[in-house]
C-alpha cells in the first residue's frame, strides 16, 4: 500500500463494519491507530487481525475529554462512530441526534483543540432525499427526510463552519449503500444486503420492504475504505464533499435474484409495506470524486457480492 502522508490516527466506529475494514487498512499501511467505539452496534470480534496492534477504548463520542485526550498526537481523525438505522432516527430521533449530531461536534471540537491535520466524516447519500434527479450529484440541494438524514446533514454542515471559523481541515464523504463481510444481519434495520445474504444462508424467508422495484448503487467496503485513504491524502480535499458510490444501481427485487443464484436459495420473498423515511431510488454521480481523490471503484457489483456471501457462510456470528 502507497505510504500515507500520516502515521497516527483516531478512528470513532472503529470496531463497526466500516471502521474496522479502514484499522485493517491503516494498520497494514504502518499507521498506530486508536479505536473509540460503545460497542452498542460494533464488535470486538471486527478487530481479531488488529487487536493486538491497536489502542482500543470503549467510550461515548460525546465524552469531551475522552475524545480530547484519544485525539491528542494524532494527525487524522476518521469520524464513523453514528446511529446508522433510519428507522431507528424515526422512533428516536432525540436520542440519536445526541448521538449524530453533538457526538459529531465533539470529534470536531476536540480536533480543533488538538490541532488535528484532517477530519474525514463519514455521511451519508440520504441527505439527497428521494427527488427525482437522478444520478445525484452534489451540487443538488438537500432535502432530508429522516432524522438520520438531517443528522447527517447537521454534520457537514458543522464541518465546513469549523473550516471557516477555525481552519480545521475537513472532508465529508456521502456513502451509496456500502456492502460487505462484518456487517452485522442481527438488526431488521441492517443493510439489505447483510440480511439477504443471512437469510439465504440460514434458508429463512427474506422481506421487501415495498414493490421491490426501488433500487440502490451498492459499493463495496473495500472502496469506501480507499476513499477514506484518499481523502486522507489528497491536500486538494479539504473542504470538499464527495459521493462514494459506483453510478451504478440494481434494484431490489434483482438483488435477491442474485443471492439466489449465488446461495442455491430458493425461497420467494415476503413483500411488506414501505417503511417511513426510506429512499426509492438512489444512484451516484461519482464524477467529484475521480476529479477530486482519483476514486475508482474496483470491486464489481457480483465480485463483491460473492465475497460477501462467502464471508457470511463461514461467519461464526
Amino acid at each position: 500500500m502507497k505510504e500515507l502522508p500520516f502515521n497516527q490516527a483516531l478512528v470513532t466506529g472503529g470496531a463497526g463494519f466500516i471502521g474496522s475494514h479502514l484499522v485493517d487498512a491503516l494498520i497494514s499501511a504502518g499507521c498506530q491507530v486508536t479505536v473509540l467505539d460503545n460497542l452498542s452496534t460494533g464488535h470486538l470480534r471486527n478487530l481479531d487481525g488488529t487487536r493486538e496492534r491497536i489502542t482500543f477504548v470503549e467510550g461515548d463520542i460525546r465524552d469531551e475529554d475522552l475524545v480530547k485526550d484519544l485525539s491528542s498526537g494524532c494527525q487524522m481523525v476518521f469520524h464513523l462512530a453514528a446511529v446508522v438505522s433510519v428507522p431507528e432516527t424515526v422512533e428516536d430521533p432525540i436520542g440519536s441526534a445526541g448521538i449524530n449530531e453533538i457526538g459529531t461536534l465533539t470529534v470536531l471540537n476536540a480536533a480543533r483543540l488538538n490541532g488535528i491535520k484532517r477530519v474525514i466524516l463519514s455521511s451519508s447519500c440520504a441527505v439527497y432525499g428521494d427527488g427525482p434527479e437522478l444520478p445525484k450529484q452534489e451540487t443538488l440541494p438537500p432535502t432530508p427526510r429522516s432524522p438520520y438524514a438531517l443528522q447527517k446533514l447537521t454534520g457537514e454542515w458543522y464541518a465546513a463552519l469549523f473550516d471557516e471559523l477555525y481552519g480545521l481541515d475537513t472532508v465529508c464523504l456521502r456513502y451509496f449503500n456500502v456492502f460487505g463481510p462484518r456487517q452485522d444481519p442481527a438488526s431488521p434495520y441492517s443493510g439489505v444486503i447483510s440480511i439477504f445474504m443471512n437469510r439465504a444462508s440460514l434458508g429463512e424467508t427474506p422481506v421487501i420492504y415495498g414493490d421491490g422495484q426501488q433500487y440502490r448503487d451498492f459499493v463495496f467496503v473495500k472502496d469506501v475504505v480507499a476513499a477514506n485513504l484518499l481523502a486522507a491524502s489528497i491536500e486538494s480535499a479539504r473542504g470538499k464533499v464527495l459521493n462514494i458510490g459506483t453510478g451504478r444501481y440494481v434494484q431490489i427485487r434483482r438483488l435477491w435474484e442474485m443471492v439466489q443464484a449465488i446461495s442455491g436459495c430458493r425461497i420467494s420473498p415476503e413483500l411488506r409495506s414501505e417503511r417511513p423515511g426510506d429512499i426509492r431510488e438512489s444512484v451516484a454521480d461519482i464524477g467529484q470524486a475521480r476529479s477530486t481523490l482519483g476514486f475508482e471503484p474496483r470491486y464489481g457489483f457480483e465480485k463483491g457480492l460473492k465475497l460477501t456471501y462467502d464471508w457470511y457462510r463461514h461467519s461464526p456470528g
